[in-house]
């Protein structure tokens, strides 16, 4: 259950980390705010290809934004 609690606190403390809107995240993800307001709050679970930009985006690992390990560096990425 606490892997549940941590994604959501990841990604908005990764956005606050970086001084950044839940507007600015939002326009990134192609999303409206209301709809990024409620990923971070738990109230909707995010797609996988808003969880692989989340990522990217933040320099870190999908597993890292689940809450499956504490390491923040992504992975090696294959090229291409």
């Amino acid at each position: 259950m606490r892997n549940e609690i941590l994604r959501f606190e990841r990604i908005r403390n990764l956005r606050l980390d970086r001084e950044l809107s839940q507007q600015q995240i939002a326009e990134l993800l192609n999303v409206k705010q209301n709809t990024y307001s409620q990923y971070e709050i738990g109230v909707l679970n995010y797609p996988v290809d808003v969880l692989i930009k989340l990522a990217r985006f933040y320099g870190t690992s999908v597993d890292y934004l689940l809450g499956l390990t504490d390491e923040t560096a992504p992975y090696p990425r294959r090229k291409g």
